[in-house]
């Protein structure tokens, strides 16, 4: 497999920050609208060096997803920025009337999401998002894996005309992917290939996935790992490709199994080319308070999990 490095560990959130700075000193049209997380969601520099085009909504998540559908009838490009949970699940009416079924070019940014926001417990740990997103029509879905893919799909969802929903996180967790990296939305990046199994991995998990070939390398099971940061669009084609050399999937993800990456891959191949599938996602449960890698561990989401259900998965392909 490629080695993979890990550069440094970073959150996801700051390539998002990063990005934002840098799209606000090139492109005069993008606009950021914030509900009270100023400091959470990195954008405190952008702020600072446009306030002329940064508006702070306060704790009023509604009105900044339909000031934010407006402001594109003027041609701006804005981009919406709170935690996972208040950007979906508290304005979802919002979004569903005066973004997606509007057609509006609004880019939803959604930090926090997941389990791994940690110690403020389930009442703030969005596993749903994933599947409230993908359900509605012409919504994009990107789920990046680590800072320098955040900082490269914010700066590709500027280009796209339609509404997205952006998906990243709290904690520091390892970057390895290439700084300066062109992101293509919609395009599954292959990691490691192999011929026993095809792991498809989304955000957080990604680097899990990784860690999980090398350690079923040592045992002489050759993983193939998929890179699907882009949940909607799927690519199918990927996928496909994937699983006609391996004859069998993992999904890792953090998010609820209903809804999620897994729910998508397995409509896609029960469709078109069934092959037995095992996933790796939250059980339909809330989380709860823990440190981000305590919580992993008790949910299921860890290494060990990836490589347990790629074992699993083995025994059902050659049954």
């Amino acid at each position: 497999m490629t080695d993979y490095t890990n550069s440094g560990s970073k959150d996801t959130r700051s390539g998002f920050g990063e990005a934002m700075q840098e799209l606000g000193r090139t492109n005069p049209d993008v606009v950021v609208l914030c509900a009270d997380l100023t400091p959470s969601m990195k954008l405190e520099s952008f702020a600072r060096e446009f306030p002329e085009r940064f508006i702070q909504t306060g704790i009023a998540e509604a009105n900044m997803i339909c000031i934010a559908a407006g402001l594109t009838i003027g041609g701006k490009i804005p981009f919406t920025g709170t935690f996972a949970n208040f950007s979906t699940g508290r304005v979802y009416d919002q979004i569903r009337q005066s973004v997606a079924y509007s057609g509006k070019n609004v880019k939803i940014c959604a930090s926090h999401a997941g389990i791994t926001l940690g110690e403020d417990g389930a009442t703030h740990q969005n596993m749903e998002d994933i599947g409230m997103m993908k359900m509605l029509p012409d919504m994009t879905v990107i789920n990046p894996c680590d800072f320098n893919q955040t900082k490269a799909a914010t700066l590709a969802v500027s280009h796209h005309n339609g509404p997205v929903y952006l998906r990243f996180g709290r904690p520091k967790v390892p970057n390895f992917t290439p700084a300066g990296q062109t992101f293509e939305i919609g395009k599954a990046l292959l990691l490691s290939e192999g011929r026993d199994v095809s792991i498809f991995a989304t955000g957080h998990l990604v680097w899990k996935a990784l860690e999980a070939c090398r350690l079923l390398e040592q045992e002489g099971i050759s993983s193939e790992v998929i890179n699907i940061h882009t949940i909607k669009p799927l690519d199918e084609e990927a996928v496909i490709a994937s699983v006609r050399r391996t004859g069998c999937a993992v999904t890792a993800e953090e998010h609820e199994r209903n809804g999620g990456l897994g729910d998508s891959i397995a409509q896609l191949l029960v469709r078109k080319y069934p092959v037995p599938i095992e996933m790796v996602a939250v059980d339909d449960s809330f989380g709860e308070s823990g440190t981000p890698e305590e919580l992993l561990k008790k949910f299921g989401l860890d290494t060990p999990d990836v490589v347990n259900a790629v074992k699993a998965v083995l025994a059902r392909k050659r049954s």
